[in-house]
């Protein structure tokens, strides 16, 4: 601790304290350090670039040279950076991540490589591993469709299974169920169960 402060003290070439408690250090490399009286630190590299903000709390804000901003919060262990372009990606500590679009889309990817997007338009879809995919309109209707190809259709008016053989099986909202095979029958049943239609 002795070395680093001394090596501290040889590096600082100027060293200004405001009446309101507020240190400024300008160091040999061109850094400049500005210490508040809350604890806060605010590095500003030599080319003036980029700045680095550390708070009292734990959090860091750095402003990179590129405009992005990076800002840590200790508390929630969560990194929010924000681009230039509107862009703003959130980065927790159980890897999800989240990205906001400036267009109102958001995309998040879980820990299990699941991905759902929020679209401005009410849409909301999710690509799960196994490569199935769920589609949600604004207004309710849902689709999924599986990795094998069957898809599932949910409405306010009914269910309905498509299977890869063709076969179309459909169950309204009544419990009235419906189903066409591949061949051309169709069979239908009462909400009870009992079967009405088989032609």
């Amino acid at each position: 601790l002795h070395q680093e402060r001394r090596k501290h003290e040889e590096e600082v070439q100027e060293k200004i304290e405001y009446h309101d408690g507020k240190v400024e250090e300008v160091l040999s490399d061109g850094r400049r350090i500005l210490t508040f009286h809350d604890g806060t630190k605010k590095e500003i590299s030599a080319d003036k670039r980029m700045t680095t903000i550390s708070f009292s709390n734990g959090d860091v804000k750095k402003i990179m040279p590129d405009q992005r901003v990076i800002y840590y919060y200790a508390d929630a262990q969560t990194t929010h950076t924000a681009y230039p372009d509107g862009l703003e990606v959130l980065q927790f500590p159980n890897n999800q991540i989240e990205k906001h679009y400036p267009d109102g889309t958001q995309e998040i990817m879980f820990p299990d490589h699941t991905v759902k997007c929020l679209y401005s338009d009410g849409l909301k879809e999710t690509f799960f591993p196994d490569g199935t995919v769920v589609k949600v309109e604004k207004n309710g209707d849902k689709t999924v469709v599986f990795s094998d190809g069957q898809r599932e259709i949910h409405t306010a008016q009914f269910r309905r299974r498509e299977y890869l053989d063709g076969t179309v099986k459909t169950v309204f909202c009544n419990g009235r169920q419906e189903t066409k095979y591949s061949t051309g029958q169709v069979q239908i049943k009462d909400e009870e169960g009992n079967l009405i239609l088989d032609k």
